[in-house]
Formats: structure tokens, C-alpha cells, sequence
């Protein structure tokens, strides 16, 4: 499985909580375009709409090579999953401040999946102490290192 693109702000301001793996139906000149990795999910979401979830802000570039055939890049795509996970998903996203947040595209047999992240969004606060914590962790390896060097010699 190779990523084709990700989302770098996803676990910067959300608590993963879950990650699912969907299909997506995409056209053939997107496809291509993927190929390419010309496509961006950095503002991007799921919501579920008549019983059936859709990616939403997902932006795959226009094929450079492509024709009247091309694609519109902004528009919704559908994701694939089974009604018994759009059920769970429902009841997830009805509780306040959940959401279904992509987090890559990938290859997978020669199909572009999409992993789907259950996610609960992160307040200032929280954001602030994840710093706090790398951090704290970056000085205790420099310290140890530097110990570690000064034993060597």
C-alpha cells in the first residue's frame, strides 16, 4: 500500500479515534490525475446524506492531458461501505463535535481507498499541551544522548 496523498492536519487538530478503510468512486480521469498525485484532502470531510456517505472538499486536480471528458475537481465523491458501517457511523456522528475526517488515499490492488478517520476535535488547550509533550520528549532525548555521548568518551 503506497500513499497517494495525506492529510497533515487531520492529527494535529482532532483525537483519532477510529480509522476505517472505504472505497471511492472516481471517474477515469481521475485516475489518472491520482496518479500523478495531484490531489489535496487537506480541508476535507465525510458527512452521510440519504443513507449513503460522500467525501466532501476533496480536491483532485483537472488530468492535464484530459479533454471535454475532464472532471470537476471540488465535486462530491461517494464512499463505499457496507449499510451496518453507515449505521455506525450515524450514530458516531450524532453526538456534538465528532466527525469522519479522511486521512490518506492509498493504493490498494490497484483500487484508491480512503482511510477514514473517527475523530472528536481537539480545543486550544489540547492542541498547546501536545506541544508541551513533544517538547518535554525532544529535551529528554537530547539529554540522554548528550549523557550517552559524554560516557563514550
Amino acid at each position: 500500500m503506497s500513499d497517494i496523498v495525506s492529510n497533515s492536519k487531520a492529527r494535529r487538530d482532532y483525537h483519532i479515534l477510529e480509522v476505517i478503510e472505504a472505497g471511492i468512486c472516481l471517474r477515469g480521469t481521475e485516475i489518472k490525475s491520482l496518479r500523478d498525485g495531484r490531489a489535496q484532502i487537506n480541508d476535507a470531510f465525510a458527512r452521510i446524506d440519504n443513507g449513503e456517505v460522500y467525501l466532501y472538499n476533496a480536491h483532485i486536480d483537472e488530468y492535464s492531458k484530459g479533454s471535454w471528458t475532464n472532471h470537476d475537481p471540488k465535486v462530491p465523491r461517494k464512499l463505499l461501505l457496507n449499510k451496518s458501517e453507515i449505521r455506525r457511523l450515524q450514530g458516531f456522528l450524532s453526538q456534538k463535535g465528532n466527525a469522519l475526517i479522511p486521512l490518506s488515499l492509498y493504493w490498494k490492488n490497484r483500487k484508491v481507498k480512503v482511510a477514514l478517520a473517527l475523530a472528536k476535535g481537539k480545543v486550544e488547550y489540547d492542541k498547546r499541551e501536545d506541544i508541551r509533550e513533544r517538547e518535554s520528549e525532544r529535551m529528554l532525548r537530547r539529554i540522554t544522548m548528550h549523557k550517552f555521548k559524554n560516557n563514550e568518551r
